[in-house]
């Protein structure tokens, strides 16, 4: 048998591994790529769709200032879009982002037209003044701040989370606080998801590049969530996980798949014109659509998270309490993944 003093060496040397363990967990963090599917008007006639990346260690100071997040804050996701005051990105906390809410007890099962204007207004009010006055809200043809604010009720949203670190979230914050923030959007060759490439390359170093097929030279959405899916077949390390979350039912139509620049313009009969014109280029990209085209980028059947399952995206489950009701949670700190609320139930089955 083992002595007294040796046992407890050897018990304090266990314990000592189990803190360090844990210290190693909360060290690390999640980041996840937002792959938004298209809808509307413009949806129809370019079907790429958007993309946007969500950070779970950093936090907005402002919608365009970011810092490292307080304990129980969800993080924020970051987003390219055009004419949102001049700027080329915004930051918004994760919530609002998706919901146009402060707190998650506040998510509707179903919304109409008015309900859905009421609360985007209702948090410009609150919390988008430093944007300026008179920032475009935007219309059938052209989107503005609404764009950043419940985007969950305009379309479905796949997650294809990643783990990051303390240093590479660090760098991302020093990287755009230091640059200038002025917008620089071009749909062909500076998009949405050329940001995302951008930025995916800090974590993931010449990962993400230009594709000429089936893409023409252009970066979109599914393009960048195939490779990052493709790279993390080959890197177990990236901790890679996709999640649904369905869009929110009764303001708009669902919302259809992100395809590829090809199959944008063969399934929307944009090719067309271009066969007549030049027959070999129009052959080209049937040819490019019928065998790059139409490549995978979702696993058939991945986890569906409602609002009250979002905490699956960070590592963080610590829920901070709500400022007037302690046990009431606010929007920064998802409730664990088992409860949930009347009417909520209907966002399982959106997409089902």
């Amino acid at each position: 048998m083992l002595s007294m003093p040796v046992m407890r060496k050897t018990a304090l040397t266990l314990m000592t591994l189990a803190l360090l363990a844990g210290g190693a967990v909360a060290a690390r963090a999640q980041a996840a790529l937002f792959m938004e599917e298209p809808y509307g008007f413009f949806g129809t006639i370019n079907p790429t769709g958007h993309i946007a990346i969500y950070f779970s260690r950093i936090c907005p100071e402002t919608p365009v200032k970011l810092r490292r997040c307080e304990p129980g804050e969800l993080g924020s996701v970051i987003a390219r879009y055009q004419g949102i005051a001049g700027y080329d990105w915004v930051a918004m906390p994760l919530i609002p982002y998706l919901y146009a809410v402060d707190y998650t007890f506040e998510v509707p099962g179903r919304v109409d037209k008015a309900t859905v204007r009421r609360f985007r207004n209702r948090y410009h009010e609150d919390h988008l003044g430093s944007l300026g006055q008179g920032v475009f809200e935007g219309n059938i043809v052209r989107g503005g701040w609404t764009q950043l604010v419940g985007v969950s009720y305009e379309r479905r949203i796949y997650a294809f989370r990643f783990a990051t670190t303390e240093e590479q979230d660090n760098a991302i914050i020093d990287r755009l606080n230091s640059h200038t923030n002025h917008s620089e959007f071009n749909l062909v060759y500076n998009n949405c998801a050329d940001y995302a490439r951008s930025i995916l390359n800090v974590y993931f170093p010449h990962t993400f590049g230009r594709t000429f097929f089936p893409d023409a030279g252009m970066t979109t959405p599914k393009q960048i969530a195939y490779k990052l899916s493709r790279y993390s077949k080959k890197h177990a390390e990236t901790d890679f996980t996709v999640f649904e979350i369905p869009q929110v039912l009764g303001y708009r139509r669902k919302s259809h798949a992100n395809k590829s620049v090809s199959a944008s313009l063969i399934t929307t009969g944009l090719a067309v014109p271009i066969f007549f014109l030049n027959p070999y280029l129009g052959g080209a990209l049937f040819l490019d659509y019928m065998t790059r085209g139409r490549f995978p980028s979702v696993t058939q059947h991945p986890r569906v998270l409602t609002p009250y399952q979002l905490s699956e995206l960070t590592l963080s489950t610590a829920p901070a309490p709500h400022p007037e009701n302690p046990a009431t949670q606010v929007s920064h700190a998802v409730p664990a993944a088992g409860m949930s609320e009347p009417g909520l139930q209907e966002l399982e089955t959106a997409h089902q």
